[in-house]
This record gives C-alpha cells, structure tokens and sequence, in this order.
C-alpha cells in the first residue's frame, strides 16, 4: 500500500471556518478538503435539502420528454417502461412505472434477459412493444448509444424517450427526447446522477404538472439512493441529497418490498455501504442468475405476503450468485498463474462456460488480488462478452476505445464497462489492451493507495468529535469515509490474531498520555510483527463504533499500519 497525506487546506480558511462553526479545526479542515468553507455550505452540507435540488427542466429535451408522455396519456396510449437488469435498471424500471401507474393504467415494464438480449435496448424488446401495441418506450439506464434501435422502433411507428448517464458517442439517437446529463450539450448543473437519478428527474418534472411537490415525492427515494449506492456514483451535490433522503426511507418506511428484504437479513439501520453489501446484492441477483423482472416485481409489490415470496426466491438466487462467483474466481486466479501472467499490467481471462451473470463481480475481485485494469470474459451467443473493472485513477473506458477495432461493442464508464467482441478476435484483443493500457498507465496506480485526510493524535478523538463526524454521511465516491493516521503508537500488550484463520489483527493501542482505543485491521494479520514487538508504529485507519453485550464504544478500523 502506498499512503498519500492530502494537502493541508488553506490555515485561514479552516481557521475561519472553525470559529464560525465551533468546531475543532481538524473537523474544519476536513470541510475545507471538500469545498465547503462558508457557514451556508456547512449549513447545506450537514443539513441536505429538497429544495436545494435542480429545476428538472434545466436538462436538455426534458420538456419534450414530459410533453411526449402528456400526449400519450391524454391519447390513451399504451407505455413501456424498459430498463437494464442490474440495480440501476431495475430501480429506475420501479420507480418510473410505480409513478405513471399511481394515476395511468395503460404503463408496462420490460427488463431484457441478460444472456437471450445483453444489455440495452433489444431489437426483442423493441419486437415485443410492437406485437403489444406499445407507441412510447421510455429507456432507462440505457439507450444513449442505441442508435440502430432507435430507427428500429421509428420505422414500426414506436417513440423513444432516452434516460440515460452513460457517456454518449459521437452521435445522439434520434429519439423523441434523450434526456442524459453528460451529453456535451446538455447545460445541466449537475453531471453525475445515475440512471435512476436521471428518471426521477423525470418524474420530477411530471409531478410538477400535477401540482405535487417534491415532499410527496419522498418515498420513491428508497429506490434512488439504492441506485446510488450500487451504481458507485459520487456521492455529492444532488446525489448526496437523493441518497439523504433515500436512506432515512429505508431506514424509517421503506417500501413492502425493501421490508421484506430487510427482514431476512434482520439488520436494523442502514448505512450506504450497507445497501452496497446488503440490498444491491440481492437486487441485482435476480438478473444475475435468473431474470431482471423479478427484482422489479418484488420492489412495486405493495401486498406483503408476496413480498416475502419473492424476497425468498431473490435470496435463494442470491446464494446460487456467491457460490458461483467464488468458483469461478478461483479458477480465474488459477488460470493466471497457469498462463505465468503475474507480470503483466493488465488481467485478461476468459473461459467459455462461465456464468455471464457474475464476471462482474469476478472482475472486481480480481482488481482486488493483482490490482491492475482487468476484463473477464465468457461465451455469449457467437460472441465473446466481457465486464471490465479498473483500479483507482484510470479510466478503462478509454483505454477500450483505443482497442476499438478489435471490439463489437462496448459501453461503461470509467471504472467499470461492458463489452463484446468475435471470437477470433480475442488474442489480438487481449494484447492491443495490453499496449494501451502499459503505454498509458502511471505505473503508480498498480499499487493501492491510501488516501489520508489528516494526522492526528489520538486524544483528539472524542465522543462529540466522532459525533460530528457521523454527521458528514452518507458517505462514498467524493465524500468518503475520512482516513486518519496517527504516528507513535503503542500495543499495550493486548494484540493478537482473530477470526476464521487467525487472518484479522485486534490491538489495543496507545499514544503517550492518550486513552487506549481497540484497533481492528481485517486481513492484516501479516502486520502483526509490526504492532505487537513493542516498538512504535503508525496506522492509517477510520473510525467507527463497536458494540458488544450492549456497550457502544469508539474504535480504530485499520487500513494499513507501518514501522
């Protein structure tokens, strides 16, 4: 691991900034790292507000988007709502049907089979809407590139509305209204919304029309903030207020189907990096091993029995899910090895009957092991398709367009993307990604970084001090978790190894006239020597609560600990 300290922030804006909150000034400091300085932005800050989200309408084609689906309701025509099999799709699916059937009958969904369609818009599903009498589809989560099949619906007489947040390419389908944020000329203030934050806009703006206001709109935000969370957007400007809002939903009334997740797993509040963990997974499990359409029936299910019928079923295909990612990553790390492919700076594997639903999550798992730009591959069809995984700070999007010629398509962002490609063209493939990635990697981004917000000692860290700092959450990309490190410390002689294996360390550390803090690193039982021969060493580490039998106190979660 490599520790990277931030730059210290400007001494007269924290002290400013400190007085005008009363706060000590490594809590201004941090606040100052993330570009609030005045006692407004604080105040926005640690109190997110409805009111502060954007004018839906400042996204480009937003008023043809509402205006399309006007006509279509006042001509009684029939919807489709259609969205991709993962969280984000099938989240944006619930919520903008669940919001158009809460006044308008004539409105269906349609997620498309992950290993029959792929992913996007289908020519199947576009078949299906016109066999169905279906005029308008709306697209979620997907659809910016689906020029072909855009013209598609055209000649058969069906409109498209595009909601997207993927990068759009050179040319913009010609749909009725695309509604996507990063499209180069879309003005609108803020980029990073994902595909669910870009159909609540959109039902944002409907509701407008029927005199609602964004109040009565609170509980479709259980959805977004799940988006949110799996999507692995940053957690900043409107997201943050979304994923505020969303989470005290989940936490307080969340929908019949979300209850009926949640009672399985019997965890009373819920944090962001819970729903990562605890609800995406689940959600995301039905188009993994079966089918997208049934996490969207389970999260527009308002009787509760059913509910739990189909949270049981999410949680049976849940199970099918890890069992098949740890096999399948074992015998990707072992075809590394057996190909002596340590050495190189990219991860590229590819076997022919793994399960599609979950190189995904082998990727990432893998980016953990060797920590390089990696693609895991399985057949598809006549084709080869791929899920692609990145590490910190470089965009894997681009180094695929610059293998462009050897793929068929491709789409993502800049850590994670998707991608098909012939057969015969893998080994050329594999290599060219090799090239590229080798000719514009900083080598130091192959190691694993720790980004450290402050030094501290450990008398700083006081019940009202970690108080404050609960309140800077929800946390993730853009407002991460703050990292500390402290330099001097001392085992008091209570340091072990726990856990399945002994594979975790527990420590009870001290600074000279400091409390004592337990201290809890999860796999660093290799750092044992470190901390427990008596010598002084530093930690990098977050803090966080324990409780045990009962008793709530405050511990150091470690990340990495050196001489």
């Amino acid at each position: 691991m490599r520790w990277t300290l931030k730059p210290k922030p400007d001494a007269d804006k924290v002290k400013s900034l400190s007085k005008a909150l009363n706060v000590e000034p490594t809590i201004a400091s941090l606040l100052v790292q993330r570009g609030i300085e005045t006692f407004k932005e604080a105040e926005e800050f640690f109190r997110p507000n409805l009111e502060n989200l954007h004018d839906p309408y400042l996204m480009k084609d937003m008023d043809q988007a509402v205006a399309r689906i006007e006509k279509a309701i006042s001509s009684e025509e029939n919807i489709l709502i259609y969205g991709d099999y993962d969280v984000d799709g099938t989240t944006s699916v619930a919520l903008l049907s669940s919001y158009l059937k809460s006044y308008y009958p004539n409105v269906s969904t349609y997620i498309p089979d992950r290993y029959d369609e792929g992913y996007g818009v289908s020519y199947k599903g576009i078949d299906y809407a016109h066999d169905n009498d279906f005029s308008l589809i709306i697209a979620l989560d997907c659809g910016i590139k689906a020029i072909d099949k855009v013209a598609y619906a055209s000649e058969k007489n069906i409109d498209f509305i595009i909601c997207d947040h993927h990068r759009p390419g050179k040319e913009i389908p010609d749909a009725i209204a695309v509604l996507d944020p990063k499209r180069k000329d879309c003005d609108y203030p803020y980029k990073e919304l994902c595909g669910c934050g870009v159909g609540f806009k959109l039902v944002q703006a409907l509701a407008e029309l029927r005199g609602l206001m964004l109040k009565d709109l609170i509980l479709y935000l259980d959805l977004v903030a799940t988006a949110i969370a799996a999507d692995i957007v940053p957690i900043t400007g409107e997201n943050r207020i979304l994923a505020y809002y969303g989470l005290k939903v989940i936490n307080s009334n969340p929908r019949t189907g979300f209850k009926a997740i949640l009672k399985q797993i019997k965890k009373k509040t819920l944090t962001i990096t819970d729903v990562v963990f605890i609800i995406a997974p689940r959600i995301n499990a039905a188009g993994r091993m079966k089918h997208g359409n049934h996490a969207v029936t389970l999260l527009t299910e308002n009787d509760v029995d059913k509910a739990e019928i189909y949270a049981a079923e999410i949680e049976n295909y849940n199970r099918e899910r890890r069992d098949a990612d740890k096999q399948i990553t074992e015998e990707a790390l072992q075809q590394i090895l057996n190909n002596k492919e340590e050495e190189r700076l990219t991860t590229v594997v590819y076997q022919e009957n793994w399960h599609k639903g979950v190189i995904g999550i082998v990727a990432s798992r893998l980016t953990e092991t060797y920590y390089r730009p990696t693609l895991v591959f399985t057949k598809s069809g006549e084709k080869l398709a791929a899920s692609a995984r990145s590490v910190r700070g470089f965009d894997v999007y681009n180094a695929l367009e610059g293998c462009a010629e050897y793929i068929e398509q491709f789409g993502g962002h800049m850590y994670a993307a998707g991608l098909t490609l012939f057969e015969k063209d893998f080994e050329n493939f594999k290599n060219e990604f090799e090239k590229v990635v080798s000719e514009t990697i900083d080598k130091n981004l192959l190691t694993p970084e720790i980004t450290i917000d402050a030094e501290i000692n450990l008398n700083e860290i006081t019940p009202k001090f970690f108080r404050i700092l609960k309140q800077f959450a929800p946390f993730g990309p853009g407002n991460m978790t703050p990292t500390f490190m402290t330099q001097n410390l001392r085992d008091t002689g209570w340091g072990k190894c726990v856990g399945e294996d002994n594979k975790h360390l527990r420590v009870v550390v001290k600074q000279e006239n400091s409390n004592q803090f337990t201290a809890i690193g999860f796999n660093l039982a290799e750092k044992q020597n470190i901390a427990c021969d008596g010598k002084p060493f530093k930690a990098a580490y977050c803090i966080d609560e324990n409780e045990w039998q009962g008793n709530v106190s405050l511990q150091l979660r470690l990340k990495d600990i050196m001489e």
